[in-house]
């Protein structure tokens, strides 16, 4: 095992009263701001010391290094993808293929809101990738889009419905990724958005997905959502 892989990458203790807890929070912010505006290759505790007013030491308290600052901000954006997903995609009152559609408008909308601190954790990701803390958090999605694809493809093969999630999964991540590497209006990114759901609603029709039938008296979704 090399060195990147041993790097501790956990917090070494979680704050147990409101000033701590702020104290993290301030810490947390500042990395944000240090990683957007100087990217991962200049990302140090000390400057995130500096832009949080506060001592190296005291974010030594509660991060052992700098991986784990950056692995504790990779893990807060990988669960509110989670929360997200969860959300849109198991609200079982819309039709799949509209929940879907809305869940592609809002991961392109945060992907290009949050653009310049995404690029920097990709960059930084070496640190952290290959820990086995950073596989169990990228796990916690899996289930939410296998049930999802369940549901929309019941009829099909186990592995046809795996595919169709991971084909989704990473389409959505890598497009997403290289379409916010532009500033974006929010016309372009609705335009963008439906395009890339249409995709994906032709190629889970074609996998046998059948669209039920509307329910009386509903009126028809709109193309993006509210």
């Amino acid at each position: 095992m090399n060195d990147r892989q041993r790097t501790q990458i956990t917090s070494r203790k979680k704050p147990q009263q409101a000033r701590s807890s702020d104290l993290v929070a301030a810490i947390l912010e500042a990395a944000i701001q240090v990683l957007s505006r100087e990217g991962a290759t200049r990302f140090t505790t000390t400057r995130v010391a500096e832009r949080a007013g506060v001592s190296v030491g005291s974010i030594y308290q509660y991060f052992p290094n700098k991986a784990a600052i950056l692995f504790r901000l990779q893990s807060d954006e990988w669960r509110e993808t989670t929360d997200m997903l969860r959300a849109t995609l198991a609200d079982t009152s819309r039709p799949p293929l509209e929940r879907l559609r809305r869940l592609v408008h809002a991961f392109v909308k945060s992907e290009c809101d949050e653009a310049a601190m995404r690029v920097a954790l990709a960059d930084a990701a070496p640190l952290y990738r290959d820990a086995p803390e950073a596989r169990s958090v990228r796990a916690a999605s899996k289930g939410i889009l296998q049930a999802f694809m369940r549901e929309t493809l019941p009829d099909a093969r186990p592995a046809t419905r795996t595919l169709a999630g991971h084909l989704i999964k990473s389409t959505l991540s890598a497009v997403g990724q290289e379409f916010s590497e532009t500033p974006r209006s929010a016309r372009e990114i609705a335009t963008y958005a439906d395009a890339m759901a249409d995709m994906f609603a032709a190629y889970l029709r074609g996998l046998g997905h059948v669209e039920p039938a509307p329910a009386p008296g509903r009126a028809r979704a709109a193309r993006a959502p509210a």
